[in-house]
């Protein structure tokens, strides 16, 4: 099936949430009614992003934040040292119940925020409200023009998360270069040099704790690491001891036989709605309007069984069905009190338009993932109950993270930090059956906000040149982002789009029905104003999804 986007070109002159200028932001954007997983892929590598079924992209040189896609390179992550910080207070509270004292630092996310938050989305609800929907027929205009209304919630993860990250260093993971100087003891002093040096007690633990497991498990398989949705193969024995922990080692580190939780990840699909899916919303959509209301910050007395499920966003999946209402209450948990907004405007209607509803079509081709291609939501369980929800897009070489909401109980968890962790092992592990998916991408990163910059300690990570759309290392591109807001990345001056359009005659035009070439469509049209806009939209999006995608004009 082909994509199928209504143009709605640009607007200019509405609110930044990022810096709160009242005029200074600028877009260009389009309507998917439909879309293939290779089409989106291709658009945001592009520069382009969607909220809900609207898509759009930032006009770089003219806004007044710069939003540069970004994506990390999961095959050579490291968590940094407040990574594992996240990582091992979970360990911790899975395995013994414990709950830091007092208020952390690095959370949570509250509505320091919101004014981020509102900022795409007021102009996508002007849009869908105020603009005129050439739709396909009668019944796709009544229901985009209700569909249109919803997505002013509509927010990447990046800006939920990143609370998260506020006050971390950036950990390059480069050694330290202090000198010791070795000097030579006197007689009767210091260490035998005769004798081997003693050990640390750390190691000798290490190595008890080895020996053991090896005689619990002969095959070599350790306790913890055989987790339920979970390859073996992701989590191999260290070769040498002294080598740092993966970060499967680090979430899915052995826990004793009392541990109040184990962890899992389910696939469960979004869009289309699937059974599966249907059956949790009502209560994730609880823990949303709960969140929404008011920041609960106090814990749980004890902790119990922890899940984790990736679900697929669609009705048709018994998964994603049970778990609609506790999805949808933390939805409304979340909204409240972290955007805080009112309880009226948390709708079902709306979180299922917001969170539920996609343009991607589901896709199970046999080289792909197990899970297939689209839109999917990953379930945070904690004894029964839905903690957190993850909405991510997987596309052929990404993984791609739309929005993230969880209950503020649990804020002490981090669970934003530890939501992109897993999505980042979630993607190595895809990369095991599907070679070409190797990336994670993170939305957009703006250096001038400081609530943005935490992306960049994610590392090794891209941003994309807005010129010739080249992946450039997030390291090269720093300096010159200290200097100008906006900036070409790519160092070489004669480089260009590659895929830029240079036959606008073949983009495909759907118009009365049929489906014609540009250069057929444009005999019959008269206004100059079409050709602009159909010319914008060809240089936007590039030659390659101009002749695939199919562009609805009456």
């Amino acid at each position: 099936m082909a994509s199928v986007v209504e143009y709605k070109g640009l607007r200019a002159g509405y609110h930044c949430g990022y810096c709160d200028s009242k005029e200074g932001k600028a877009s260009c954007g389009m309507w998917a009614h439909s879309m293939t997983v290779q089409d989106y892929q291709d658009l945001i590598d592009r520069g382009w992003r969607r909220s809900g079924k609207y898509v759009y992209k930032p006009v770089m040189n003219q806004t007044c934040c710069p939003q540069y896609t970004i994506r990390c390179r999961p095959l050579q992550f490291q968590p940094s040292k407040s990574h594992k910080k996240v990582l091992k207070k979970m360990l911790k509270f899975l395995a013994k119940g414990e709950i830091p004292k007092g208020n952390c630092k690095d959370e949570p996310m509250d509505s320091t925020v919101n004014d981020a938050v509102a900022g795409d989305f007021a102009l996508i609800n002007k849009l869908d409200i105020q603009c005129d929907l050439k739709t396909l027929s009668d019944d796709l205009k009544e229901s985009l023009e209700s569909e249109g209304k919803n997505s002013k919630k509509e927010e990447p993860q990046e800006l939920l998360q990143s609370q998260d990250f506020v006050g971390e260093k950036l950990d390059s993971g480069e050694p330290s270069h202090s000198v010791k100087v070795h000097t030579v003891p006197k007689p009767g002093k210091g260490a035998d040099l005769s004798k081997p040096p003693c050990r640390k007690a750390k190691e000798i633990r290490k190595e008890r704790k080895r020996l053991k497991l090896m005689q619990q498990n002969p095959a070599g398989e350790h306790e913890g690491f055989q987790v339920q949705g979970q390859p073996p193969s992701l989590f191999p024995a260290k070769a040498k001891s002294n080598q740092p922990k993966s970060l499967e080692d680090l979430i899915f580190e052995s826990l004793p036989e009392n541990a109040s939780h184990k962890l899992e990840v389910r696939v469960v699909r979004s869009s289309p709605p699937s059974s599966q899916f249907k059956a949790t919303l009502l209560e994730s959509y609880q823990v949303y309007k709960r969140y929404q209301m008011v920041i609960h910050k106090n814990s749980p007395d004890t902790p119990t069984e922890s899940q984790v499920r990736l679900v697929p966003v669609s009705f048709e999946d018994p998964e994603f069905k049970s778990s609609f209402s506790q999805s949808f209450s933390l939805y409304v948990k979340y909204q409240v009190a972290i955007h805080q907004d009112p309880p009226d405007e948390c709708g079902k209607t709306e979180f299922t338009r917001f969170l539920c509803t996609s343009p991607l079509e589901a896709e199970t081709p046999h080289n792909g993932p197990d899970c297939g291609y689209g839109s999917f939501h990953q379930q945070y369980w904690l004894d029964g109950k839905i903690i957190a929800v993850g909405v991510i897009d997987i596309l052929p070489n990404c993984v791609s993270s739309v929005y993230l909401y969880y209950d503020p109980d649990y804020s002490f968890l981090s669970l934003g930090v530890y939501s992109a962790l897993r999505e980042i092992a979630f993607t190595r592990q895809l990369h095991e059956k599907t070679s070409q998916l190797s990336y994670y991408y993170m939305g957009f990163y703006i250096h001038s906000c400081p609530k943005m910059k935490y992306k960049g300690q994610y590392r090794p990570s891209d941003l994309l040149c807005p010129e010739t759309y080249v992946w450039v290392p997030i390291e090269q591109c720093l300096p010159s982002l200290e200097n100008s807001k906006y900036c070409r990345f790519n160092q070489d001056p004669e480089a260009v789009d590659e895929d830029r359009s240079t036959e606008p005659d073949r983009l495909q035009v759907f118009h009365k029905r049929a489906i014609m070439p540009y250069g057929v469509y444009k005999k019959h049209q008269k206004d100059p104003s079409e050709e602009a806009a159909v010319l914008q939209y060809a240089s936007l999006v590039g030659q390659k999804c101009s002749e695939r995608m199919l562009l609805f004009r009456n």
